[in-house]
């Protein structure tokens, strides 16, 4: 699903002095009948978001669907000068968390008790990029012919690298590795990770689910950035997920600054 506030969905363009241009590409995979991620794309204010829900029926739509809708309420309105991005996120995350996690425990709802959903965000500021996350959603920065991942997964085969149980050789042997340790909604309270960098033009960041980064190496994402039109990247990349087995709902933004 994705959220716009522009006049073409994969592409957006501000008329400000922030020169940012967003294109976004969903798809359901080759299978899954439905497609639960959920993209927002507002350059008025510079918001960009990756939702990958998840949850029995509809409920990973219906979760994912009010992640980007709580990003966009609170996030899209001009701050005041005393209000700080990263507060503005952290109460984007807590609604969005609330609200999920409250609809879930509804009786009147009982399809879509267990609901949650991965949440990576990107607000553009004329001075700083905010990057923050909950999930396995991922974040990637392609500078110089370079791909850097500013997010750290939060999953069950992560916490198992950080303790040394699991390397890049026995990794592919893991049971489980899909297993997300931390999602908006599943509990009552959900903290994000909050990271920034000085605005710089020319950077390119590329947001995805795990139906992307899940069957694409990071050496292949800055493969396709090097060698394809910013306008043609997010289709590439969620071509070549398919082509990879399309496992899983695939989506992609590529937000670049100018």
């Amino acid at each position: 699903m994705l959220f716009s506030l522009d006049s073409m969905c994969e592409l957006s363009k501000n008329r400000d002095i922030m020169k940012i241009i967003a294109y976004a590409k969903t798809d359901v995979g080759r299978k899954r009948k439905i497609n639960q991620d959920s993209v927002l794309v507002n350059s008025k204010y510079h918001i960009y978001a990756v939702a990958d829900g998840m949850g029995g029926h509809k409920g990973g739509e219906v979760a994912s669907a009010m992640a980007v809708e709580a990003m966009q309420e609170v996030l899209g309105t001009p701050r005041t000068a005393t209000e700080a991005v990263e507060d503005k996120i952290e109460m984007a995350y807590r609604l969005a968390n609330e609200r999920i996690y409250t609809k879930s425990h509804d009786p009147n709802f009982i399809e879509l008790e267990g609901m949650g959903t991965t949440l990576v965000s990107l607000i553009a500021t004329e001075k700083r990029i905010y990057i923050s996350n909950v999930g396995d959603s991922r974040a990637y920065m392609y500078s110089d012919g370079k791909l850097w991942q500013m997010t750290e997964d939060h999953s069950l085969i992560q916490e198992q690298f950080r303790a040394g149980l699991v390397n890049n050789e026995n990794s592919a042997e893991v049971i489980g590795k899909n297993v997300i340790t931390r999602s908006v909604g599943y509990e009552s309270y959900v903290k994000s990770d909050i990271v920034y960098r000085d605005y710089v033009p020319g950077e390119i960041y590329l947001l995805c689910s795990d139906g992307l980064s899940g069957l694409i190496s990071n050496g292949e994402i800055a493969k396709i950035i090097a060698e394809n039109p910013l306008d043609k990247v997010a289709n590439v990349c969620v071509e070549r997920a398919n082509e990879a087995g399309g496992n899983d709902n695939i989506t992609c933004l590529v937000v670049c600054l100018k």
